[in-house]
């Protein structure tokens, strides 16, 4: 199989999709590795690399996209939908749910796209959403923290405080992968931290991991309240598998939250936990809603890029390596987990939770 992997075009997105080691494992196995020139540049891996395992460099977009599979990181932007067609395997990041446009365009193509936030492992869990959600959670807080500085615009408070005075207060919404990382990186900085979430099981694994030191609370509207009224640093950390993020923070909320207050939607690829989330770039991050600075930005592990790429392509590749040996059909008996990664093929639209989003779209 010929196996593409283009540059990333979204703002500031340094990851790849394929590493050089990963590259040479499949050049051994038979296939053909086209990269494109410059595409391991913002994670630190230069095209002698990828040459040096055996892929075949490319000058354009077009020639990786000419494959007949695509590894990417982020879904395809407007200006690669020219590129999709009904021969083609997509694997990526999607997030369709909250992208109509790319659904649609998707299913216009008649592109068999697989989503990797999808992907399920023997257990039930997300093994190639889960490597990209710890890098996000420890992010949330490094980014919080950052722009609750004075000079960012924040309420000028120090994460774990000093001695006298008192620590600043991190909420986290959701105890998922993102919210268990950004738990950890929080209450290693000696913040006061709470986590909300509506599993009694996941709270008490946190209570027993932090012997109390992190305050647990079962997530409901009038507790969300209460807590975001008194917080620096809020990290939306909700995940519903391939479906739209539920809104549980209003604007009138926002409105009544602490002066410099931040908070940070890792939510955001999935339409946002936050009534007022709309997505920014690593760019231009954050905005400021009544006097409270959002941090939205859909691809935060491409700030980090080498550690992205490393950690994403390491649980990719044993399905890239299926797909590559025997299709979409015979990775999907060898993974049964692929499946519930299928969002388009023909023309029709195979996830329930995207159909739900969208259900007007052939299915």
């Amino acid at each position: 199989m010929r196996i593409g992997i283009p540059q990333e075009i979204m703002n500031m997105e340094g990851r790849v999709a394929l590493g050089p080691t990963g590259a040479g494992t499949l050049v051994a196995e038979g296939h053909e590795v086209i990269v494109q020139a410059g595409a391991g540049a913002g994670s630190s891996i230069a095209d002698s690399e990828y040459e040096a395992q055996g892929a075949r460099i490319v000058a354009t977009a077009e020639e990786a996209w000419a494959a007949d599979m695509v590894l990417k990181v982020k879904e395809p932007l407007p200006a690669e939908y020219p590129f999709l067609r009904a021969d083609l395997i997509l694997f990526t990041y999607l997030h369709l749910a909250s992208s109509r446009e790319c659904t649609q365009a998707l299913l216009s193509a008649g592109t068999t796209s697989i989503a990797y936030e999808t992907v399920l492992d023997a257990r039930g869990g997300l093994p190639l959403l889960t490597p990209m959600s710890q890098v996000a959670g420890r992010l949330a807080v490094q980014e919080g923290a950052h722009h609750l500085m004075s000079s960012k615009g924040g309420r000028g408070v120090l994460l774990g405080g000093v001695p006298g005075t008192a620590p600043a207060k991190v909420v986290v919404l959701g105890g998922g992968q993102v919210g268990a990382s950004s738990v950890a990186i929080a209450q290693g900085l000696r913040a006061s931290v709470t986590v909300l979430d509506l599993d009694p099981a996941v709270l008490a694994r946190f209570d027993d991991l932090y012997q109390g030191n992190v305050r647990t609370l079962i997530s409901d509207p009038m507790t969300i309240e209460a807590e975001l009224i008194d917080a620096d640093l809020v990290i939306g950390a909700v995940l519903v598998a391939g479906a739209k993020a539920p809104t549980l923070v209003s604007e009138e909320l926002v409105a009544r939250m602490k002066k410099g207050s931040v908070l940070v939607d890792v939510a955001i690829d999935q339409g946002g936990c936050f009534a007022p989330s709309r997505k920014t770039s690593h760019e231009d991050p954050t905005y400021l809603v009544h006097d409270s600075l959002f941090y939205c930005v859909p691809n935060m592990p491409g700030a980090v890029a080498n550690t992205s790429t490393r950690a994403l392509t390491s649980a990719t590749l044993p399905y890239v390596r299926a797909i590559a040996e025997a299709g979409v059909d015979g990775a999907v008996e060898k993974h049964p987990g692929l499946a519930p990664g299928l969002m388009t093929r023909g023309g029709a639209l195979l996830s329930e939770p995207v159909r739900e989003a969208f259900p007007d779209l052939p299915g």
